[in-house]
């Protein structure tokens, strides 16, 4: 299993981690995803596709905040990953994270696990 870091990004409210486990392609935000940090989010997950990754997964096991354009964020990343032939997958979500997406509907779009053994291990 090969457990590179491949880099990060970080504002005053954001941080993303991103590392290669194996096939997959592991992005960690931890802060608040909003209009103001989105970027530091989608710049990273693209540049993963960019690269070869089709399997992304998101370990929201830090983030403690996402509105409608972190959601819109990693919406538009799966329509591309998935037209790739791959997918991204959601890990460890905290209530108020998960709660956004279940009132959006967003959570019957993307694979969810419990804990990112069970996204890596899937």
């Amino acid at each position: 299993m090969d457990r590179g870091t491949v880099g990060s990004a970080q504002s005053g409210r954001l941080r993303v981690e991103v590392r290669e486990e194996g096939p997959s392609a592991v992005v960690t935000p931890a802060g608040e995803l909003d209009h103001h940090t989105a970027d530091l989010l989608r710049e990273p997950l693209e540049s993963c596709l960019d690269k070869g990754f089709t399997r992304l997964v998101v370990d929201c096991s830090r983030l403690e905040f996402c509105d409608s354009t972190g959601l819109n964020v990693l919406l538009g990343v799966r329509f591309r990953a998935e037209s790739g032939g791959g997918g991204v997958h959601l890990a460890g979500m905290l209530p108020a994270v998960a709660r956004v997406f279940e009132i959006t509907g967003a959570d019957a779009v993307f694979t969810v696990h419990d804990t990112l053994a069970d996204a890596l291990g899937d």
